[in-house]
C-alpha cells in the first residue's frame, strides 16, 4: 500500500486530533509483521502506532483545506432545522454523527450542542 504521508506531515487522527508523522516503521505485533504509520499527538505528545492497512479505517485523514475551513463556519453558523426533539433520538443522531469521522457531520454536532 502506497502511504499518502511522509515522516513531519501533520494528520488528522479523529479521536486525538493533530498528529505529525514520526516515521514508517515494520513491527511485530500479535504474530504479524506489519507497517505501522507512528504518529505523536500535537496536544499531549502521546505516541500513536497504526498498521498502515488500519488507517483508512480509524480514519485518519489530512487537515482540512482553507476552502473545507471557510464550508465548515458555514455549517457551524446556521441552525439546523432537523435536529431530533427527543433527547434519546438527538444523543444517537450525535452518536452517529460523531462516529463517522467526517468533518462536516462532527462539525453539525458541535454546533447542534452549543
Amino acid at each position: 500500500m502506497k502511504l499518502k504521508w511522509k515522516k513531519g506531515d501533520t494528520v488528522i487522527y479523529p479521536q486525538h486530533g493533530a498528529c505529525v508523522v514520526l516515521n514508517i516503521k515494520r513491527m511485530k505485533a500479535f504474530g504479524k509483521t506489519s507497517d505501522y504509520l507512528i504518529l505523536r499527538t500535537v496536544i499531549n505528545e502521546m505516541t500513536l502506532s497504526i498498521p498502515v492497512e488500519q488507517i483508512s479505517a480509524v480514519g485518519v485523514r489530512p487537515p482540512v483545506s482553507s476552502s473545507e475551513l471557510q464550508d465548515l463556519v458555514s455549517v457551524l453558523s446556521k441552525a439546523d432545522p432537523r435536529v431530533p426533539a427527543n433527547w434519546s433520538r438527538r444523543f444517537k443522531n450525535h452518536q452517529e454523527k460523531l462516529k463517522s469521522g467526517d468533518v462536516y457531520q462532527v462539525a453539525e454536532v458541535v454546533r447542534n450542542l452549543a
